[in-house]
C-alpha cells in the first residue's frame, strides 16, 4: 500500500473511532436531559460553528446551494436518523445499537435502485438476506425486554441510508464544508421544533428546563468531535479512495464495544457478537463485490 493510501486509511480509522467516542458521551447524558433536547443542542452548536467557518472560508456565496430541496432532504434525514439513534443509545447497549445501524450500507445499496435508478446486483440481495439474519439475532432479546423501542436503531439505519443516497445525488454541488454545514443548518431547527413540541406535551421524561453546564459541555464536545471526525474521514477518502476507506467504518463497532463495556458495564452477549459478525460480514461481502465490478 502506498504511503498516501496508508495515511488516508489512518485518517479514516481515527475519524470513525472518534465518532464512537461521541456516541458514548451522548449515552452518559441519559437521565440528565431528554434525548430530543440533547440532539437539538448538539446540532445547534454544530450549525453555528460550521456556519461561522463557512462564512470565513467561502463568504456569502457558500450559503447558496444549487439544489435547496435536496439539501432540505439531507438535513431532514440527518435529523430523523440522529433522533432515532440517540434515543436508541439512551435505552440500549452501545454495541448493539451500533451493530444494527451497520445495516445502512446494505440498505443504501438496495434503495439506490428505485431512488437513483442504479442496478441492484444479486450480491446486494444476498448481503441483505445475511444482514437481516444478523439484525434478528441482535433484536430478539431486546424486543422481548424493551418492546418497540428496540427497533429505533433500525429506524436510524433507514434514514441514514436515505441521507447517503441524497449525498450521492448532490455530489459536486459544493465543498465538503458547505455540504456539512447545509445538513446542520437544516437539522438544527427541525430538532429544536421537535424538542419544544415534546416539552409542550408534558409527557414525563420529555419536559426540560435549562441544561446543566456539564450537559452543555458534553453536547459541545460531541459537536466538535463529530465535525473533526467527518473531516478526518473526508481526508482519508480523498487520499486513499472510498473503496479503501469503506471497511474502516467497522472500527466504530470495536470502539463502541470497548467503551460500552468500560463505561457502562454492557458486556455484549454471544447473540450480539454473532449478529454483529453477520452484519459486518454482509457489509464486507458487499464491499468486495463492488470492487470486482
Amino acid at each position: 500500500m502506498q504511503q498516501n493510501e496508508r495515511t488516508g486509511l489512518l485518517f479514516a480509522i481515527a475519524g470513525f473511532a472518534t465518532l464512537s467516542v461521541g456516541d458514548a458521551v451522548i449515552k452518559t447524558m441519559a437521565g440528565a436531559w431528554p434525548v430530543v433536547a440533547v440532539a437539538a443542542l448538539r446540532f445547534s452548536i454544530g450549525a453555528v460553528a460550521l456556519s461561522a467557518i463557512l462564512v470565513v472560508k467561502e463568504g456569502g456565496a457558500g450559503f447558496r446551494p444549487s439544489n435547496p430541496w435536496l439539501q432540505l432532504a439531507r438535513g431532514t434525514c440527518l435529523a430523523l436518523s440522529t433522533l432515532a439513534f440517540f434515543s436508541a443509545i439512551y435505552v440500549m447497549p452501545l454495541a448493539e445499537t451500533m451493530a444494527i445501524t451497520f445495516l445502512s450500507p446494505v440498505l443504501t445499496a438496495i434503495l439506490s435502485g428505485p431512488l437513483l435508478g442504479e442496478r441492484v446486483r444479486p450480491a446486494v440481495w444476498l448481503a441483505s438476506l445475511f444482514a437481516l439474519v444478523g439484525v434478528v439475532l441482535i433484536l430478539r432479546p431486546n424486543l422481548a425486554e424493551l418492546g418497540w423501542p428496540a427497533l429505533l436503531p433500525l429506524v436510524a439505519a433507514v434514514f441514514f441510508s436515505l441521507m447517503m443516497i441524497a449525498h450521492r445525488a448532490c455530489a459536486g454541488q459544493g465543498s465538503a464544508l458547505a455540504m456539512q454545514a447545509y445538513m446542520a443548518i437544516v437539522a438544527a431547527p427541525l430538532l429544536v421544533v421537535a424538542a419544544l413540541g415534546a416539552k409542550v406535551t408534558g409527557i414525563g421524561g420529555l419536559d426540560f428546563g435549562w441544561p446543566a453546564w456539564d450537559v452543555v459541555l458534553r453536547c459541545a464536545f460531541v459537536a466538535f468531535t463529530a465535525t473533526c471526525a467527518h473531516w478526518m474521514v473526508f481526508l482519508g477518502t480523498s487520499r486513499a479512495g472510498a473503496s479503501q476507506v469503506a471497511p474502516a467504518s467497522y472500527v466504530q463497532m470495536l470502539v463502541a464495544t470497548v467503551l460500552g463495556w468500560w463505561w457502562f458495564g454492557d458486556a455484549p452477549d454471544l447473540l450480539t457478537l454473532a449478529g454483529a459478525s453477520v452484519i459486518i460480514g454482509a457489509g464486507l461481502f458487499l464491499w468486495r463485490a463492488s470492487l470486482r465490478g
